[in-house]
C-alpha cells in the first residue's frame, strides 16, 4: 500500500544536491534569545581563559571528558535506539556503538596529540612524509600504535596535501593555534546534524580543541535528545563557560549566525541551509546567491553531503566474490538508514564486465534479506517518492512496515543522462542506484569512471572503489588504480573501504575536497577532525582488503555485541580488554 501510494502521489523531482529537509517538531524546547544572549555572554568571558589554558588542564579535561562519557554511554544507546525505532541486539545497535567507540576514540587520539605538542611542539605523524611520483606530498595517518595494526588488520590511511605542499611544510606548519601565541579568544557556533549524534560532537570538538575557540551547539531538532547526555558528558567544558548547548529550529540557528557574539560558523548539514546562512532566503536571497555577494558578514564553513561514487574495477571475481562484496554494500547502504552523508549512492561498473549482472542480482539478494529501517529522518518518503515516481523501474528490496521504506536499488541508470535524479540528488535514505560505462578495457573504464563521478555526480565528499587483489597485480591495471585515486576530486577516497568507518577512526581531515566556491558549494568548505593538526590537506585515502575472514561490520555477523566490546576498548585500551575483542572477531 504505502509503496503505491508513492508512485501515484508524491513529487516526481526534488532540488539538486542535498535535501531541503522539512522542519521537525524537537524533543527539547527551543532556547529563548535571551537565554542564548546569556550562553554567548558567558562564552565571550572565558574565551581568553580558553586560548591561554594550559596544555596539562587541556589534557585533564579530557581525561574527565573520557569518564563522564563512559557513564552516559549505555543512556546514550537507549535513546538513540528508541528515536530510531531500532530493535535492541540487532545491526543498527551495533552501528550505534560503533559510533560510541568512535567518541572514545576521538578523545584517545587528540589526547595524545596534546602530549606530543607538549613534549615535541606538533602530533607525531605515525611515520615518515613522503612524495608521489607526480610531487605530492603524502602523510600517513593510520594505523598510529601497535594495537591499531591489530585491531584493524590490513586497513592503512594517508593525507595528500596540496600541490604547493612541500615535505617540510607539513611539521613547520602542523598546530598553529598552539604556535601563534595569541591571547585573543574567539566564538563559534556549531550547527548540528540530525542524523548522528556524534557528528556535531566531532565538529565542536575539532573547534574547542584544535582551534582552541569557545564553543555553543545548536542540535538539530531530530536527534536534540542527546542533548542532556552531551551536557553531562562534556561538563569538564560546560562547566567552565567553553561551551554551551542550545536548542531549536531555524529561528535560533539563524538567531545565532547574525548575532555580534558569535565570530564564526560552521555547520553538518545541507547545501540548501548554507546558502540560506551565506545568501538570505527567498527571491533576494537566490539574487545575492546568482551575483555571489552574500550577507553574512563573517567566515562559514561546513560539510554538506554528496551523491557517492563506488566504482567496481571490474576483475576475475568467482562467486563468493560476488556475494562477499554484495553484503559489504547492502551493509554499507543500511548504516543509519541510508542517512549518511558518506553512504555510497551510485555504483558504476563496466558495461561488458562479465560479472557486472551477477552483482547486481546478489545486491538485490542482500537487500531483500536485511531487515528495513524505520524512516526516521524528516522528509525521507517525499524523497523516496521523488526517486520511483522518476524511475518506476526501481527495485524495492524488503519487507516494510507501516512506518520502514523498503531498500530502492535503481538498476542501469543511463549515464549520458546528467541530469538524472539519481545523480543530481542525494537521496538521503536507503537508496542505491546502478550505472555503467563502455570502455575497451578496465583501464579505459577507470578513466572514464572518474570523469564521471568528478563531472555527472553532484559533490565532492568521499569516493569508493571495489579492487580484487589480481587487478592490483596486473601491470596493466594498476596504474589506472593509482591514477584513479589521483584524479579522484573527494575529500575521502577509499578503496574496499567503506568511508563512514573511515571517519570513526578520528585520524584524517573529514571534509570536502578543497576549491569549492560559495555560490556553487557542492559538499562544504572547511575540515573538520583534523587531530594530527596538519594544514594543506587536500584528501584522505584509505586503503583495506578486498576480503577479511573476519569481518564484523556485517549485517550478516554472528556477533552483534561487537560494537559494545569496541566501545569498551577504545575507552580503556588493555591487553584484556584487547583478548575481549580478538574473542568477538572470531565470533563475527
Amino acid at each position: 500500500m504505502l509503496d503505491t501510494e508513492l508512485r501515484q502521489d508524491l513529487p516526481s523531482v526534488i532540488p539538486v544536491g542535498s535535501p531541503s529537509f522539512p522542519s521537525a517538531a524537537g524533543n527539547i524546547p527551543g532556547t529563548g534569545f535571551d537565554s542564548v544572549d546569556e550562553a554567548l555572554r558567558v562564552l565571550r568571558a572565558n574565551s581568553d581563559t580558553w586560548v591561554k589554558l594550559d596544555i596539562d588542564e587541556r589534557i585533564a579535561i579530557l581525561d574527565q571528558i573520557r569518564v563522564d562519557l563512559l557513564a552516559v554511554s549505555d543512556r546514550w544507546i537507549a535513546v538513540t535506539l528508541e528515536a530510531k525505532g531500532i530493535p535492541a541486539g540487532t545491526f543498527g545497535e551495533m552501528e550505534e556503538w560503533v559510533l560510541v567507540a568512535a567518541l572514545f576514540r576521538m578523545i584517545r587520539v587528540l589526547r595524545q596529540s596534546l602530549v606530543d605538542i607538549k613534549r615535541h611542539g606538533r602530533p607525531r605523524i605515525p611515520g615518515p612524509v613522503a612524495l608521489r611520483p607526480d610531487g605530492q606530498v603524502t602523510v600517513p595517518v593510520f594505523p598510529q600504535t601497535l594495537f591499531d595494526r591489530i585491531v584493524y588488520q590490513g586497513i592503512s590511511g594517508e593525507v595528500r596535501m596540496e600541490p604547493e605542499v612541500a615535505p617540510e611544510d607539513v611539521t613547520r606548519s602542523q598546530a598553529q593555534a598552539y604556535r601563534e601565541g595569541t591571547n585573543e579568544g574567539q566564538v563559534v557556533a556549531v550547527l548540528g546534524a540530525g542524523n548522528l549524534g556524534m557528528l556535531p560532537i566531532g565538529d565542536f570538538v575539532h573547534k574547542v580543541f584544535v582551534e582552541k575557540k569557545v564553543a555553543l551547539l545548536k542540535l538539530n531538532p531530530v536527534n536534540d535528545y542527546i542533548g542532556p547526555l552531551v551536557e553531562e558528558g562534556f561538563a569538564a567544558l560546560v562547566s567552565r563557560g567553553f561551551l554551551q548547548v542550545a536548542y531549536g529550529g531555524a529561528d535560533v540557528g539563524s538567531y545565532l549566525c547574525h548575532h555580534d557574539a558569535v565570530d564564526e560558523i560552521h555547520m553538518t548539514g545541507s547545501d540548501k541551509t548554507f546558502a540560506a546562512i551565506m545568501f538570505g532566503t527567498g527571491p533576494e536571497g537566490a539574487s545575492r546567491k546568482a551575483n555571489g555577494t552574500p550577507v553574512l558578514d563573517k567566515p562559514l564553513t561546513g560539510e554538506l553531503g554528496n551523491v557517492n561514487p563506488v566504482i567496481v574495477v571490474p576483475g576475475e571475481w568467482d562467486e563468493d566474490d560476488i556475494s562477499a562484496q554484495a553484503v559489504r554494500l547492502a551493509s554499507w547502504l543500511a548504516y543509519n538508514a541510508g542517512c549518511n552523508c558518506i553512504t555510497p549512492r551510485v555504483i558504476i561498473q563496466h558495461r561488458n564486465w562479465t560479472h557486472r549482472d551477477r552483482l547486481v542480482n546478489a545486491l538485490k539478494d542482500a537487500l531483500s534479506e536485511l531487515p528495513t529501517r524505520k524512516a526516521y529522518y524528516p522528509g525521507a518518503l517525499d524523497r523516496h517518492g521523488a526517486i520511483i515516481g522518476t524511475h518506476p523501474d526501481a527495485q524495492l528490496l524488503g519487507e516494510a512496515g507501516p512506518d520502514h521504506i523498503p531498500w530502492t536499488l535503481v538498476p542501469d541508470v543511463d549515464p549520458t543522462q546528467a541530469g538524472d535524479i539519481c545523480f543530481r540528488t542525494e537521496s538521503f535514505y536507503g537508496q542505491f542506484s546502478e550505472t555503467a560505462l563502455d570502455a575497451s578495457s578496465a583501464s579505459e573504464f577507470l578513466d572514464r569512471a572518474v570523469g564521471f563521478a568528478n563531472s555527472t555526480l553532484w559533490g565532492n565528499l568521499a569516493a569508493t572503489l571495489i579492487v580484487h587483489p589480481k587487478s592490483f597485480r596486473d601491470p596493466q591495471i594498476k596504474p589506472a588504480i593509482e591514477r584513479a585515486i589521483a584524479r579522484l576530486r573527494y575529500g575521502w577516497v577509499c578503496v574496499n573501504f567503506y568511508p563512514g568507518i573511515a571517519y570513526t577512526l578520528r585520524v584524517s581531515p573529514h571534509g570536502a575536497f578543497p576549491g569549492n566556491e560559495i555560490s556553487d558549494i557542492q559538499s562544504g568548505v572547511g575540515v573538520v577532525n583534523n587531530y594530527l593538526m596538519l594544514e594543506g590537506t587536500q584528501k584522505s585515502v584509505f586503503r583495506a582488503p578486498f576480503k577479511n575472514m573476519r569481518e564484523p561490520m556485517l549485517f550478516t555477523s554472528k556477533n552483534m555485541d561487537f560494537g559494545r566490546t569496541l566501545a569498551q576498548f577504545e575507552a580503556s585500551p588493555s591487553l584484556w580488554n584487547l583478548s575481549r575483542l580478538g574473542w568477538g572477531l572470531m565470533r563475527s
